[in-house]
């Protein structure tokens, strides 16, 4: 399997999240089972079956987690030298042309992005736009309104 690039905050959260799924919600998962069969007749046992769902739920995401972390390639970019340049893993300051907005992005991986937190996928189109470019570079994305010009002002390895 391919490997995915992954920053060094996203691995440390989805192996947080893992150790709290194994020891702490997995125990909880199968008391309530222990507690439900305790009820008698599990046929019509609503609460053994609504843990028996939670179990699946919970052991998939460990499936998935475990998953994740073993085709990772973990890219620590506090590590890496600032060129200047645009890469996987550094925070981007862009200024709109034609706006004359700033707006700030980190380039992680497609599981850690979230817009909400200005962390874009690498594979997005902004993303695959500014990889490789440097401070200063004027850089012309296509987004679903159209051709938008940006420059990159400043390229951060935090």
């Amino acid at each position: 399997m391919n490997q995915v690039p992954m920053t060094a905050q996203g691995a440390e959260a989805l192996r947080e999240e893992l150790n709290h799924l194994k020891t702490v919600k997995r125990p909880e998962i199968i008391e309530a089972i222990a507690e439900a069969r305790e009820h008698g007749d599990l046929k019509e046992n609503a609460e053994y079956h609504a843990a028996r769902e939670q179990q699946g739920f919970c052991e998939g995401r460990i499936q998935d987690i475990e998953g994740k972390l073993s085709n990772a390639q973990i890219i620590d970019v506090t590590k890496i030298p600032n060129t200047g340049k645009v890469i996987f893993g550094v925070t981007v300051t862009l200024l709109n042309i034609d706006t004359d907005e700033e707006v700030t992005y980190q380039i992680v991986g497609d599981d850690e992005s979230d817009i909400k937190q200005n962390r874009i996928s690498v594979n997005s189109p902004i993303a695959r736009a500014l990889i490789g470019k440097e401070v200063d570079s004027e850089v012309e994305v296509t987004t679903p309104g159209g051709q938008v010009e940006y420059e990159i002002v400043a390229v951060e390895h935090a």
